[in-house]
């Protein structure tokens, strides 16, 4: 098998003088178990912070409970 070298880095880069920047921005959300979700543009147009997409699921379960309970 012919494996080329695929990557534009030069050879004489030097990581190890490079420091660490430490866990990702979300890494403590993420141990505690919470969700990141990535919503498209044209979702999160309509939504201004996570209360507002909390509340609109909310009442997309009520609406669905609603409607297989009067079946």
């Amino acid at each position: 098998m012919n494996m080329e070298k695929n990557d534009n880095m030069r050879d004489d880069y030097d990581f190890s003088q490079l420091q660490s920047l430490g866990k990702g921005i979300y890494a403590d959300k993420y141990k505690k178990g919470t969700n990141l979700i990535h919503l498209d543009s044209d979702v999160a147009s309509f939504f201004h912070d996570d209360k507002s997409v909390n509340d609109a699921l909310r009442l997309l379960i009520s609406l669905a409970r609603n409607q297989v309970s009067s079946q």
